[in-house]
């Protein structure tokens, strides 16, 4: 029987990489993600289903629930996002608010809402993408690395509240990716600005790699859960020290 594999954010980045690497281990794989039409190409290389969906809207999560089904295998929350890199004192709270709606409050939703269909499934994944900036703060970063802090500690309580449970909880915290439209959405379209980000770092890691850490953490047996995998390219030791050459 085909097992189902629900992504959210798999409209670009590390959610189509992943949604891509599960329909090649045989998920069936249930896209969702605003984008709809784009969404929709990318489901129709390997047979997956196409939902458009925020993931801040309770109709949206509604139905991308009645379209994954009764039974979830796995679910990868990826949806979310970086929005503005300002200091504390020049704090853009309309972004703020934004990044914890969507990172932590849809991820909270879609989860509540896939829950009932992967424990009708006898057990399954729950992997969340949270990131190194969930570690410590850094300047100018402190919305987004909130907001992936309060990520991953709604993964940490789910994983102790189900304790007892045949449901992994997993926690994928990616460093500095080299991923399709993050920085831009972070500067606001900025190309210059985006392209900076990763001036003079030799080989920062491609939404492929995560996504082949999500894949791995999914294949694994049933009794292992991997509690946090944090993965980042050789050139970065920590959120603040990259090594550049130039």
């Amino acid at each position: 029987m085909t097992k189902t594999a629900v992504v959210t954010g798999a409209s670009s980045g590390i959610g189509k990489a992943t949604a891509r690497a599960l329909a090649g281990d045989g998920y069936r794989v249930v896209l969702a993600a605003r984008r709809g039409e784009k969404l929709a190409g990318i489901a129709q290389e390997f047979g997956g289903v196409a939902v458009t969906c925020d993931v801040t809207k309770p109709e949206d999560v509604e139905r991308l629930a009645a379209e994954a089904g009764d039974d979830v295998a796995v679910l990868v929350n990826n949806a979310g996002g970086a929005f503005g890199l300002e200091p504390v004192a020049d704090a853009a709270i309309d972004k703020w608010r934004e990044m914890y709606e969507v990172n932590v409050l849809g991820t909270v939703a879609v989860t509540k809402a896939l829950l009932p269909a992967i424990r009708a499934n006898g057990g399954g994944t729950v992997v969340t993408v949270t990131s190194i900036a969930g570690d410590a703060a850094y300047e100018n970063g402190a919305g987004y690395c909130g907001v992936k802090a309060a990520e991953r500690f709604a993964s940490d309580a789910l994983r102790l509240e189900l304790n007892g449970e045949p449901i992994r909880i997993c926690d994928v915290a990616p460093g500095m990716v080299e991923s399709e439209g993050f920085s831009l959405v972070r500067f606001d379209g900025d190309e210059a600005k985006a392209a900076a980000v990763y001036e003079g770092v030799e080989n920062p890691l491609t939404e492929e790699d995560v996504a082949e850490c999500i894949r791995w953490v999914v294949s694994l047996p049933a009794h292992v859960n991997v509690d946090k995998l944090t993965v980042k390219p050789v050139a970065q030791a920590a959120s603040y020290k990259v090594h550049r050459t130039s």
